[in-house]
């Protein structure tokens, strides 16, 4: 079960995870981003990963690595096939440790993850032996969603104690001897694995005779099933989601705002209505890129997305009127959730507390309200990012009020 649970997630976190700091930059640059940075501290945590890894637990880290005697250098960050390293743990050893060029443990783990990776480098000290088998002591005896930090901390510590049993292995003699004694405890041999093959066949039918009988009888001691811890996702990796989620929305809001300024530019000269959405489709350009360039969390890069999508909507309608055309209407974006997606049929009514909203809702909302549970709404600081007293929470990105590029343009979105 625990196995399963890992598979479920690393499955989770495998979208493509891409630190902002390391941006561009080639292999041998990142390397030596890393290499420069672990002269300093050698624990390396990207800084994508950095708000979810308190200085406690990086202590707990520092101080096991520290007592092994020899260095360790050890590297936490966010590991993407598309990524300098091409996503390999063993890419990110081979060219830090080129880089640095100093002996030691090096140890790279990706942070969405908990299995360590590791290459010993010019240390004579070191019992390479153990490494493997501490490995995956630390592993078992951390829970499935352990951090990283918390399976290195056992992973060094298992290091600095005594050798770890390794499982017994039954070898065969390398010829036959013709002395009288050898073959005397050839003889005891067999025989106590005569005995023990007699015993423990005994205790397995009293074992399974118990079993029947409990069973038959309905009897109190039934065998219960082990439990095991219900699986959540660990904090370090919704950080990593969410910001990922937080840069990949921003890059393609920068495209959107790149294309449809261009389109603006283009646009033929419009008179009358048209003339109008033409300027609404500006202003709500204008305010998403204000919007972008002062976002502080994913929030405001939906809100900035809210904003060129009533641009773009604008912008047909005013293309639409130009060309002589009959503008096709567009709903607007979900308004509990715009990553939803667009609304769906007319907009949806909900009371509470006395108060009654008019809001465009997709179907999933509509149907969640319909049920009596709450929508999956876009999460922000504290709960539903309705609970804020931002502009987007005041309106509902828009949706009660028909003013948002001008409250944008007054400053109105800064709570």
């Amino acid at each position: 079960m625990k196995r399963v649970l890992v598979l479920l997630a690393l499955l989770f976190v495998a979208a493509p995870l891409t630190a902002t700091a390391a941006g561009n930059q080639t292999p041998a640059e990142r390397a030596k981003q890393i290499a420069t940075a672990l002269t300093k501290d050698p624990l390396y945590i990207d800084p994508v990963y950095a708000p979810a890894m308190p200085e406690a637990q990086r202590t707990g880290v520092r101080a096991k690595a520290k007592a092994l005697g020899y260095p360790v250098y050890t590297i936490i960050l966010p590991l993407t096939p598309g990524d300098a390293f091409q996503g390999k743990e063993s890419n990110v050893i081979t060219l830090v440790s080129d880089a640095l060029r100093k002996p030691g443990l090096y140890v790279v783990v990706d942070g969405g993850g908990r299995f360590p990776w590791y290459s010993a480098k010019d240390l004579p000290q070191l019992d390479e032996d153990k490494l493997s088998p501490a490995r995956d002591r630390a592993l078992d005896d951390t829970g499935y969603d352990a951090g990283p930090t918390e399976v290195l901390t056992r992973f060094y510590e298992l290091l600095a104690g005594p050798a770890l049993p390794q499982p017994t292995r039954t070898t065969s003699s390398g010829g036959a001897s013709s002395s009288d004694s050898d073959d005397e405890e050839s003889g005891l041999s067999g025989g106590q694995i005569a005995l023990g093959v007699i015993v423990a066949v005994v205790a397995l039918m009293v074992a399974l005779g118990l079993f029947l009988g409990l069973r038959r009888r309905g009897g109190s001691a039934q065998l219960s099933p082990r439990k095991e811890k219900a699986f959540s996702i660990p904090p370090h990796v919704a950080a990593t989601v969410a910001a990922e989620r937080r840069r990949r929305l921003t890059a393609e809001n920068t495209a959107e705002l790149t294309k449809l300024g261009s389109d603006l530019a283009a646009l033929p000269t419009v008179a009358g209505a048209g003339l109008r959405h033409q300027q609404l489709a500006l202003d709500c350009h204008d305010a998403a890129g204000r919007v972008l360039d002062a976002s502080r969390d994913l929030v405001d890069v939906v809100g900035a997305m809210v904003l060129l999508d009533q641009g773009r909507r604008e912008y047909d309608v005013a293309q639409a009127l130009a060309a002589g055309r009959k503008p096709v209407a567009v709903q607007p974006l979900c308004a509990f959730n715009p990553l939803h997606g667009r609304a769906s049929g007319r907009p949806t009514q909900v009371e509470s507390d006395g108060a009654t909203l008019t809001l465009p809702l997709c179907a999933d909302c509509r149907r969640a309200l319909r049920s009596g549970n709450a929508p999956a709404s876009l999460p922000g600081d504290d709960g539903p990012y309705w609970h804020g007293d931002d502009l987007w929470a005041r309106t509902f990105f828009g949706a009660l009020t028909d003013d948002l590029p001008a409250a944008v343009s007054r400053g109105e979105y800064r709570s």
